[in-house]
């Protein structure tokens, strides 16, 4: 079955997008309210506003399917991210504004949430670390950039509007302190955007999971707000918005590997 891509690069960075996709299974979709297929909480483009990233020489992972089919950033187990506050989980039920995903009496069975991982979630879990493995063979050391996006407001998930750039290190137990220092002057160096460290989006299961910086594997997250590039209410890319917030993405992305020989 076909569901990622996987670009091999010749840096010692990777470039993980698990919530770009936006197919679902014909089975699974005509089990979904009208609204929900439109898979609204996708990260849109984001596999198009880092394209640039493989001319750094990064490595890329990009999901087929949707998060409704199953969430790539979620634990195996779907214990919470986050206790105590909204969130969505493993094989989600809600959308981000709180409406159901599916038609009532159709939200997957114990049985099924198993399948879906053995069919989706594994295999990209599996292609993931295994590139990790690679790089770090290759180079002693590995940056893992998690690209995500959400839409600046919305109520469910946390309050007032979203800053722009949502850096996301486990409280600094991802990455080096060095790489934050250097994410976080790159942030301070620039005027444009608003930003946060280890806000609301402190990093999901990826970037808790294989962020090991003592083994040499800094992992970081950044969450995007997508007004920065595309259009909320149409999910169109923005071309004008995009150029600035690219140049931005940019120096992060050559800054994490600033210091490798």
């Amino acid at each position: 079955m076909d569901i990622f891509s996987l670009h091999r690069g010749t840096a010692p960075l990777f470039v993980s997008l698990p919530h770009n996709g936006t197919a679902l299974p014909e089975a699974i979709a005509a089990r979904m309210t009208p609204s929900a297929r439109r898979v609204p909480d996708t990260d849109w483009h984001v596999s198009r506003l880092y394209a640039f990233a493989r001319e750094l020489g990064a490595s890329m992972i990009v999901p087929k399917y949707s998060r409704y089919v199953v969430d790539l950033n979620r634990p195996p187990d779907d214990v919470s991210l986050y206790p105590g506050q909204n969130t969505t989980g493993l094989c989600p039920i809600v959308q981000f504004s709180g409406e159901p995903i599916y038609l009532p009496g159709q939200e997957p069975t114990p049985g099924e949430i198993a399948q879906r991982v053995g069919n989706f979630w594994r295999p990209y879990h599996e292609a993931l670390a295994a590139e990790i493995a690679r790089i770090k063979a290759a180079y002693g050391r590995v940056v893992l950039w998690e690209g995500h996006s959400i839409r600046a407001v919305v109520p469910f998930l946390f309050d007032g509007r979203l800053p722009d750039f949502n850096l996301g290190t486990a409280n600094g137990t991802s990455c080096s302190p060095e790489l934050q220092q250097r994410l976080v002057g790159m942030l301070e160096a620039q005027k444009k955007y608003t930003f946060v460290v280890n806000g609301r989006f402190k990093g999901g299961y990826i970037t808790r999971h294989y962020g090991d910086p003592a083994a040499g594997v800094d992992a970081v997250q950044l969450e995007l707000a997508q007004r920065n590039y595309m259009d909320e209410d149409s999910f169109a890319y923005d071309e004008a918005l995009a150029a600035p917030t690219q140049v931005v993405i940019k120096r992060l992305l050559e800054s994490t590997t600033s210091n490798f020989q």
